[in-house]
C-alpha cells in the first residue's frame, strides 16, 4: 500500500534521517511551508491545498 508523509519544511532533515534509519530512504514526502501554528485561516487553507496537490502527484506517479 502506498504511503506519503506530510510535513513542514522545518522537519525535512529529521524525516529524511528517520526514513533512512527505518530502511525506506526513498519514502515520499509532501513538504509545505513552515510554520503553520501562526498561519491564519487563509494560510492554513493554502498549505492544505498545496499538500493535497503534492500528495496526489506522488501517488499517481507510483
Amino acid at each position: 500500500m502506498p504511503a506519503i508523509s506530510v510535513m513542514t519544511s522545518a522537519f525535512v532533515d529529521a524525516a529524511e534521517l528517520m526514513a533512512r534509519v527505518q530502511g525506506v530512504p526513498r519514502h515520499p514526502f509532501a513538504v509545505i511551508e513552515h510554520p503553520i501554528a501562526s498561519a491564519d485561516a487563509a494560510g492554513i487553507d493554502a498549505r492544505a491545498q498545496e499538500a493535497v496537490e503534492k500528495v496526489v502527484a506522488v501517488l499517481v506517479s507510483l
